[in-house]
């Protein structure tokens, strides 16, 4: 399973249309970021400390093929990136992420399943 950080209001138009095309921040990149399940959590903190509205979506990355490529970013370890749109039929969950009272998002029991 891979993880999607992503503007809810963002990922509702995407899933409207059944693709998801990646962020603004993907396409100037070109690819798709994903993080691991032990990835979230840094790249909640590096790039979304004060962005609300999000969402957090599992992808089952067992179905993405050859366009799924896991490569190093900087010091911080092997990132899965998808060259191409994501097909929402791939989506296995999307959970909206909450801060907790201290200002960290929570993240969803569902990412330990």
């Amino acid at each position: 399973m891979i993880y999607k950080i992503c503007d809810k209001d963002e990922w509702e138009a995407a899933a409207m249309t059944g693709i998801y095309p990646g962020s603004a921040n993907d396409a100037k990149d070109g690819f798709i970021h994903f993080s691991n399940a032990a990835q979230v959590p840094g790249t909640l903190a590096r790039f979304y400390a004060d962005a609300d509205n999000l969402v957090l979506a599992a992808v089952d990355d067992s179905k993405l093929g050859a366009a799924l490529i896991w490569e190093r970013s900087g010091d911080h370890g092997l990132f899965p990136h998808l060259y191409g749109p994501l097909p929402m039929a791939n989506v296995v969950w999307v959970k909206p992420l909450i801060r907790g009272a201290d200002g960290v998002f929570v993240l969803p029991p569902e990412m330990g399943k």
